[in-house]
């Protein structure tokens, strides 16, 4: 396994489950106690967990908005998603990525590729690529800052927006319906995304299965606007057919 592949499973482990043993890490991953150790110093180092003695838990600063909470639901299933959609782009491409917790687990995976230049409007999103994958081209849209979501919002990223072309919008959504499309609970969000998938050729959703048939108060865009789907499990029936009757690509994170 390498590094980089093991470090990214001990901060999914530690992000679970908040607080584990180098024992329990060794176990779980079949690997030795040494080598657990240096990663958590390495992880340390580069504030994506916070080593004590004899393991790990979740840096400080963890958990303290809604939107570092939703970094630790489901995070073995964001994880997966995340590796699985960071094989679709190829060197030279395009991607707007808007702010999410599923998205920055993509950035994470990005490492993976070359070559890419990156749109987002996300400060957690720009600065986990700028660090692990040089590289990569990034820029970050301006406006308004939140600071929940580390992102930047409103009228001034959206006209930043619609100077870029990009080959691919990668949105992370609140939820999906067969009847409603993608949505999303935060109407900035859902501007910021509307405005990226307005200026790429194809738009590729990423989200885990917990927001199947689920509703959210603003609309994204329709089930036909999006070409690929990556998500952890099938989709229920009768979103699963209203999903293929709308040529929607969906692609099931081993």
């Amino acid at each position: 396994m390498k590094v980089k592949e093991r470090q990214s499973k001990i901060t999914a482990i530690i992000r679970e489950k908040e607080s584990i043993s180098v024992e329990e890490l060794a176990a779980s991953l079949n690997i030795s106690r040494e080598t657990i150790r240096r990663d958590l110093t390495d992880l340390a180092n580069a504030n994506k967990i916070r080593k004590v003695h004899g393991g790990a838990t979740l840096p400080h600063s963890f958990g303290e908005s809604s939107f570092q909470q939703r970094m630790l639901e489901n995070a073995e299933a964001k994880a997966s998603v995340a590796k699985t959609a960071a094989k679709l782009f190829a060197q030279g491409e395009t991607l707007f990525v808007d702010t999410g917790s599923t998205t920055l687990y993509f950035a994470e995976k990005l490492s993976e590729v070359s070559g890419l230049t990156i749109v987002t409007n996300s400060t957690s999103i720009a600065k986990t690529i700028s660090e692990h994958a040089a590289d990569h081209q990034v820029f970050l849209l301006g406006g308004e800052y939140s600071s929940d979501n580390a992102q930047t919002v409103g009228t001034m990223v959206t006209a930043q927006i619609s100077s870029f072309r990009a080959h691919h919008a990668v949105l992370a959504i609140g939820a999906l319906d067969g009847r409603s499309g993608a949505m999303d609970f935060n109407i900035e969000e859902a501007q910021i995304a509307r405005a990226m998938l307005e200026q790429a050729r194809s738009v590729t959703v990423l989200m885990d299965s917990s927001k199947f048939n689920q509703l959210a108060s603003f609309e994204v865009c329709p089930l036909s606007r999006i070409d690929r789907l990556v998500c952890d499990s099938q989709p229920p029936a009768a979103l699963g057919e209203a999903l293929e009757k709308a040529g929607v690509q969906v692609i099931v994170a081993s």
